[in-house]
């Protein structure tokens, strides 16, 4: 056995033992708590629709808490659900930034509503489908004095395309990582800390000026040595269009190397490894090398499945299973597109999110400006 093969083996038994730790450590009795003082914030866009589902599962949560939607001016979809909904809804008006994201602007404005009784903090995306237990779940550690800051993590829903279809396979494959909380960061769309952590962060200050939410209190979180923890089940979908598939995934690596140039080499050493062992074995590597590369593509593929049937609705897998099949069919281009994106973030420091256009240093917007 030549010695590049025998690398490659391992290397692919390495990620096949990856995902099978994650399914082993897939939690079964899914607790959960629903404390009082609990405060849900949402921050949206001006020409927000309403989010008709999106409330509609928050409604059904088995945890009760008060929803505060922070927009920067005007949102009529708000104004209308806060009038027919105003008991457990409230509307911030953030403005518009001058030298920080939008949604990190809109965000600090949300924690200087806070209440008094507000003790539990949850974070959450406009454009994720929770399931009923989502609140519950990311309250159970804290509640229970286990984490600090607790978070899920996005899976997405591609659109029948083949660009969205392979980064919703490159998502899956980040999303089953075997999470340790040492090495954890923590999702925006899907967090939660209590408020004796924001003020020890001194969390307003902490995102002042900052693009990413989750990466400015993940950092921050790690400086302060507080425990990080995943919640494996949690995987929360997350629609995703075809337009703009392969920029949103460039644009997610763009958030770690303006915050963390050292996490985006760590991650792309690890990419690049795969990548370029697949080009090994389809151009060098012989028939062996190729049966093994898909015979862990394969077993990924099938424990994959057994973890987003455990955590996702039956009506969630069909678009699920898009991003499966392309990782077991052509693993190889999963892991190219992967790369490919991990590359093009660092060929600039401008961002377009939200409707604008953002240069970062260090974490830290430096300029923006509203996108043509």
């Amino acid at each position: 056995m030549s010695f590049a093969f025998a690398l490659w083996l391992l290397l692919q038994g390495l990620s096949l033992l990856g995902v099978l730790n994650y399914w082993r450590h897939l939690p079964v009795d899914r607790q959960e708590e629903a404390p009082d003082g609990v405060v849900v914030l949402l921050s949206v866009r001006d020409d927000w629709d309403g989010g008709a589902e999106l409330i509609a599962r928050l409604k059904a949560q088995t945890a009760r808490f008060r929803l505060v939607i922070a927009t920067s001016g005007d949102c009529t979809a708000t104004e209308v659900l806060v009038a027919r909904e105003g008991d457990w809804v409230q509307l911030v008006r953030g403005g518009v930034a001058s030298d920080e994201g939008q949604k990190v602007h809109k965000l600090r404005a949300a924690l200087r509503a806070l209440r008094p009784e507000d003790r539990w903090l949850v974070f959450v995306d406009a454009d994720i489908l929770p399931p009923v237990r989502l609140v519950g779940r990311l309250l159970f550690p804290l509640v229970r004095g286990k984490a600090d800051i607790v978070t899920g993590y996005r899976l997405l829903l591609p659109e029948a395309r083949i660009g969205a279809a392979l980064v919703g396979a490159v998502e899956m494959q980040l999303a089953t990582l075997p999470r340790a909380a040492s090495a954890t960061m923590p999702w925006g769309g899907a967090m939660a800390l209590t408020r004796e952590v924001a003020e020890r962060l001194d969390l307003d200050a902490a995102l002042a000026g900052r693009l990413s939410d989750d990466m400015a209190i993940g950092l921050a979180g790690w400086r302060a040595k507080l425990r990080l923890r995943p919640v494996r089940d949690l995987l929360v979908a997350s629609p995703l269009e075809a337009r703009g598939a392969i920029g949103f995934g460039a644009r997610q690596y763009r958030h770690i190397w303006t915050n963390s140039a050292g996490m985006w080499w760590v991650a792309w050493l690890v990419v690049a490894v795969q990548a370029l062992g697949w080009v090994w074995a389809l151009a060098w590597g012989g028939l062996g090398a190729v049966a093994v590369g898909y015979g862990a593509a394969v077993g990924r593929a099938l424990a994959r499945r057994r973890i987003l049937a455990s955590v996702l609705e039956p009506g969630q897998m069909r678009a699920a299973r898009r991003s499966l099949w392309w990782d077991m069919l052509a693993p190889f281009a999963v892991c190219w597109v992967h790369l490919g994106m991990q590359l093009a973030a660092v060929c600039s420091r401008r961002i377009r999110w939200g409707g604008f256009d953002y240069w970062v240093e260090r974490g830290k917007v430096v300029r923006m400006e509203q996108a043509r």
